[in-house]
């Protein structure tokens, strides 16, 4: 990849505000691509958004992948412009006549990108309309594409803002952390038990690859349904990332909220789940941590629940664990993050993108796009931290790697 700007580590919290990564299909974002397509008369329309190391689609008119490789990419070139990026006909441009999607199977030629810029300038992704074949666009063309850009980004700023979650009916992100920050405010000032639960659901991307989305999507309705029976009225359940939900519990000191930890898990657990006439089982992994007087604030419990939930997941997942000093030396706290990273390998000669998607002093875990063929052993590289360590892998998936540092 082209040497990354020296704000992209900026670029990428804004990018991680929206919460918009791996997230199902929403029909605001599908009706917009549909209108670019009609609009400007094109075969296909996306939706992109790009992290460290890939671009992904939130939505797509027309046949795509679900995500692609950053490096060398017109939308990879489009965000680091603040104007519309037009190619005629990419078989033309030296700057994308060698790119799989130009040369390969998928034969795009024409290309026309506007970059999606949130209201503090970052440009996160883009709204682009390509053709299988050459062609030229109109001022009017580009204006078009310009305004549903500017409805993109008011659709994600109004999604932000919302406090609630429209699929599962738990509170988003930003509504749990608002309630959850005035619940520890409130327990801090009088001295009373608070506790979080951190939980994510096992192995769910493997639901919608295998199911669909609409079966993926029916699985985060029904463990919130199912969480809900388990829980109080005065606890808050928030959907904090795709399949990443977490629990705050009032007046709870630990050892009640390992129990109830337990009930939620057995409660998921014994859900009955059917898509084309096969049954499929889900589960789920917790972390536990109570509030302390020295935390001061919400952030703090809920990185220690989330590190704790990284451990019981590297434990063998379908399980709880609970923050305590046993376990935090032997489950390593991880905290979360979303940074642009390199693999180096073959005494640095060879090296693929990843992001880093959780890290702590001893272990990282990284998404790439495909783990297939890498080495067991390499080093991670964090340019924006001058950050280079040698790792081995623990463990993987088709698309990410847990590491140990050596």
């Amino acid at each position: 990849m082209a040497d990354l700007p020296s704000d992209e580590r900026q670029r990428l919290q804004a990018l991680e505000r929206y919460d918009i990564l791996d997230t199902s299909s929403e029909q605001t974002f599908d009706r917009i691509t549909r209108l670019v397509a009609r609009v400007l008369d094109v075969p296909i329309a996306t939706v992109t958004f790009l992290d460290a190391h890939r671009l992904w689609f939130k939505s797509q008119q027309g046949p795509a992948s679900a995500e692609i490789p950053r490096e060398g990419a017109f939308c990879d070139i489009a965000i680091r412009s603040a104007e519309p990026l037009v190619v005629p006909d990419a078989l033309e441009d030296p700057r994308f006549a060698g790119q799989a999607c130009v040369a390969g199977a998928s034969g795009i030629r024409f290309y026309a990108g506007v970059p999606l810029v949130t209201p503090d300038r970052w440009a996160i992704g883009t709204l682009c309309a390509m053709d299988t074949r050459p062609r030229t666009v109109t001022p009017e063309d580009i204006a078009a594409l310009q305004d549903f850009a500017a409805i993109t980004i008011d659709a994600l700023e109004l999604r932000r803002l919302a406090l609630l979650d429209g699929l599962t009916g738990a509170l988003t992100r930003k509504g749990f952390r608002e309630e959850a920050a005035k619940a520890v405010s409130l327990a801090l000032r009088h001295q009373h038990d608070l506790t979080a639960i951190a939980f994510d659901l096992d192995h769910f991307k493997a639901v919608n690859d295998t199911y669909g989305h609409a079966a993926g999507d029916r699985v985060l309705a029904d463990v919130v349904a199912a969480c809900r029976e388990v829980l109080r009225t005065t606890d808050l359940i928030g959907r904090v990332g795709g399949e990443e939900f977490t629990v705050i519990l009032p007046h709870t000191p630990r050892k009640h909220a390992i129990a109830v930890a337990e009930k939620l898990r057995a409660a998921i657990a014994a859900l009955p789940f059917q898509a084309g006439g096969r049954s499929f089982p889900v589960t789920a992994s917790f972390g536990v941590a109570s509030l302390e007087r020295a935390m001061g604030g919400v952030e703090p419990l809920l990185d220690r629940a989330d590190g704790v939930l990284q451990g019981a997941k590297q434990a063998g997942r379908n399980r709880v664990l609970a923050w305590e000093q046993p376990e935090l030396e032997k489950a390593t706290v991880r905290r979360r993050v979303l940074k642009a990273g390199r693999i180096s390998f073959n005494d640095r000669r060879s090296s693929i993108d990843c992001t880093v998607r959780s890290l702590s002093d001893r272990e990282a875990g990284l998404d790439v796009i495909a783990s297939a063929g890498l080495p067991a052993k390499f080093e991670l590289v964090i340019d924006a931290d001058r950050f280079i360590r040698g790792c081995h892998v623990i463990s993987q998936t088709e698309r990410h790697i847990e590491v140990a540092f050596d």
